[in-house]
């Protein structure tokens, strides 16, 4: 329809310079702000396995996150995110998604077995549904968002066609959608009403099997993460160019932009990159959450976080009012402009009802979260049935410095 070959081209074909400059906007803070709370989401993991094996640690908690954070940033995700080409990290991606497969066999693992058979039913434990649906279609947007890379990803296949990308895309989105609904199932299974936003907050801090899947969730989270900056530094890239040219120039060509070589240009992405990864760095150790951030400024989330408290402070807010434009409204929108058929037209029916769902959950999205946008968001909390039986019982809240937590001869 357009002749365009990426996301702010096709907006900028429907609704022009505006159109294009709200995208690039959205395109940028999406991933930029998705690379965030990969930090504070490694932080957090990697050191309860830390604490685990140097309990000591645990009255330093926010430093030891600092240091994850600056390691992992140093070694592992700078020299990825330096990669020019998307299709590099094709190795790293299939690792990533084998850890995400043995997380879920663990998790399933330990419903089977009945580990956690000491968590205690509530009233709330099998309620169908109650108000945090909303946000809910919020997680699951910023899980399932991919348009943002859409075009980077299919710029960089070899001999794509409009039939490998179909089939690509509904391979991906089915098994995506398989897996998360298994770690849906048997986590909700295993913990009921008490499951957390981050489910491994669930597991003990000492079920050494759950500490391995911490580490592998934490690979699955570091190998996602080039993606998300290879997208924020075209943005800037393309912005730069666009400013300091009197043409139109984007990355809006039938081959991967990345694939273009010459010293400048090796010099100049490799300083975008590290600016961008550093800021994200730099930002992350200021929240021991990332609600806040995330709903100040406007979010693959993990396949295994569900809708609960932590989750959706985290998640919700980016997911409403970025990822839901970018995944439901702003494409039906362009069709709907850029489509040749009438308004009322029954080809432009689909796309008006995306548009239409997109603004409702958006907008009944944040009027519920408005209210809770200051809140209590703590991590680092020994559950109730990890305590000892005197401290479980008095419902007190511990860090992992004061409480060794011991699940295998817990009651509640």
């Amino acid at each position: 329809l357009s002749g365009r070959f990426s996301y702010p081209g096709v907006m900028e074909a429907a609704y022009g310079k505006g159109g294009y400059y709200l995208l690039s906007l959205l395109q940028f803070m999406y991933p930029f702000l998705a690379m965030i709370s990969y930090n504070v989401v490694v932080g957090d993991t990697l050191s309860k396995v830390l604490v685990r094996f140097a309990p000591s640690w645990g009255s330093s908690m926010g430093m030891v996150r600092f240091g994850v954070v600056l390691v992992v940033t140093i070694f592992v995700i700078i020299p990825l995110c330096l990669y020019k080409n998307v299709s590099r990290l094709a190795k790293a991606s299939f690792l990533s998604l084998a850890c995400v497969v043995l997380i879920l066999m663990a998790v399933v693992y330990r419903l089977l077995s009945g580990d956690y058979g000491v968590v205690p039913n509530t009233p709330e434990s099998w309620r169908f549904a109650h108000s945090d649906l909303i946000p809910a279609v919020g997680i699951m947007a910023f899980a399932f968002m991919c348009h943002h890379n859409t075009f980077l990803v299919y710029q960089s296949m070899q001999n794509a066609t409009m039939e490998r990308w179909e089939k690509v895309t509904h391979i991906s989105v089915g098994f995506a959608w398989l897996v998360a609904a298994l770690f849906g199932i048997a986590g909700y299974c295993t913990f009921r009403a008490l499951s957390q936003g981050d489910l491994l907050e669930n597991y003990c801090w000492d079920d050494d099997l759950m500490n391995f899947a911490r580490v592998l969730f934490s690979i699955s989270i570091l190998l996602t993460f080039p993606i998300e900056c290879f997208v924020s530094r075209e943005i800037v890239r393309t912005q730069i160019k666009r400013f300091y040219s009197q043409e139109v120039v984007e990355y809006d060509t039938d081959k991967d932009p990345s694939h273009v070589t010459g010293e400048e240009d090796d010099r100049k992405s490799m300083i975008t990159t590290l600016v961008i990864v550093f800021t994200a760095f730099i930002i992350s150790p200021y929240t021991e959450c990332l609600g806040p951030v995330l709903e100040l400024n406007v979010s693959i989330a993990p396949p295994f976080s569900m809708s609960y408290p932590n989750d959706h402070e985290l998640f919700s807010p980016q997911g409403l009012l970025a990822a839901i434009p970018l995944a439901y409204i702003l494409p039906g929108l362009a069709y709907i402009q850029l489509s040749p058929h009438s308004l009322f037209s029954q080809e432009k029916l689909p796309a008006a009802g995306l548009v239409l769902f997109g603004t409702i959950v958006t907008i009944s999205g944040a009027a519920i979260l408005m209210p809770n946008l200051i809140g209590d968001c703590r991590t680092g909390i020994i559950m109730g049935y990890c305590k000892d039986d005197e401290l479980a019982l008095n419902g007190t809240s511990f860090i992992a410095s004061t409480v060794e937590p011991n699940c295998a001869t817990d009651k509640i």
